[in-house]
């Protein structure tokens, strides 16, 4: 720049007010954490050296979403769609349950929510970005075509008007029109699952409780006082693995036999994909402290649990929650 230092931290600082909301259209867009960080940042460093030929014919906001969206498309070039484990098997009955992993890139990523929702006053909005992350929704998105997904995310999640969109994209507003009719009605399929989070922003005080004696139930791994909290068609899922479970009998009868290990568990609560979760440290017996276990994220819905989503890469998972690998003691526990 040869505007002199000022105008360089000016930029820095303009760009970087952006940083948040620009992750969040990138993970709804691919699916992956750290491929939406990925994203952003070469979404800015593009603005950065292309900023001679900004001439503010649009708000530096659109344009940065039209870099950020050539940015996810080209990304998605390689078909790659990540999915939950339902997304891809049938239910497994515990009884020949088996834990097989698949590659990273196979899964939708669990986030956090101050990475991806931004701070707004509006509830209703706010509640829209919230819902708009979750795992059910997510993982409807990933179902759409790149640029019906990029359609719906700016038109029904972000408001933008059709026109915006097709200037965006290049395009008419005749054909943003009709590739968001399309996505809706692929999206329409996948309603009754998303609907099943119906959990309500923020938590109401029968939702709080329902949390707090989950965290009873699981932290003594009550196994009774666990099944009255899961919803007869509860689903419980383990990322890198494949398998899924449903039904409060086979998620009790695997945490009482693959999972026994999980016993005496500590859990911490974080915000992720607009939904209640918790970071679970189950004991380690070499060092006597707890060790990070899994990411938990919880779908609730008329007072019981219907999904149970544990996202087991701790070493990538817990330092972007800000969250250490291990718990060294008693002390250590109140976190």
């Amino acid at each position: 720049m040869s505007d002199g230092t000022a105008t360089v931290e000016d930029l820095d600082i303009r760009l970087e007010k952006h940083r948040v909301e620009l992750t969040g259209y990138c993970y709804r867009m691919l699916g992956s954490s750290f491929e939406a960080e990925d994203a952003v940042q070469d979404t800015l460093v593009r603005a950065w050296r292309s900023y001679d030929k900004f001439e503010g014919r649009s708000s530096m906001r659109s344009w940065l979403y039209r870099i950020a969206t050539n940015v996810c498309l080209d990304m998605l070039t390689a078909g790659n769609k990540r999915a939950r484990p339902m997304d891809l098997t049938d239910s497994t009955p515990l009884a020949r349950a088996a834990l097989t992993p698949r590659p990273d890139n196979t899964w939708l990523e669990p986030m956090p929510d101050a990475r991806v929702l931004p701070t707004v006053e509006d509830p209703a909005e706010a509640a829209v970005a919230k819902e708009s992350v979750r795992l059910a929704f997510m993982a409807a998105l990933q179902q759409l075509p790149p640029k019906q997904r990029a359609v719906l995310i700016l038109r029904e999640v972000l408001a933008w008007k059709a026109s915006e969109v097709a200037e965006l994209l290049g395009t008419t507003v005749a054909s943003v029109n009709s590739a968001l009719q399309r996505a809706r009605a692929t999206l329409a399929e996948s309603e009754s699952a998303a609907a099943r989070a119906a959990t309500s922003d923020p938590l109401d005080e029968e939702q709080q409780k329902l949390l707090e004696r989950y965290v009873a139930a699981f932290e003594g791994y009550d196994m009774a006082a666990l099944t009255a909290l899961l919803h007869e068609d509860a689903v419980m899922t383990m990322p890198p693995f494949d398998l899924w479970l449903t039904g409060p009998e086979d998620i009790t009868g695997f945490m009482t036999t693959l999972g026994a290990p999980c016993a005496n568990s500590h859990l911490v609560p974080v915000a992720v994909n607009g939904l209640p979760g918790f970071a679970q440290y189950k004991p380690d017996p070499e060092t006597g402290g707890r060790t990070a276990w899994a990411v938990q994220v919880l779908e609730i819905s008329e007072g019981r649990i219907t999904g149970f989503h544990c996202f087991l890469d701790t070493q990538r998972w817990f330092p972007l929650f800000g969250l250490p690998l291990h718990l060294e003691g008693e002390a250590d526990q109140s976190e």
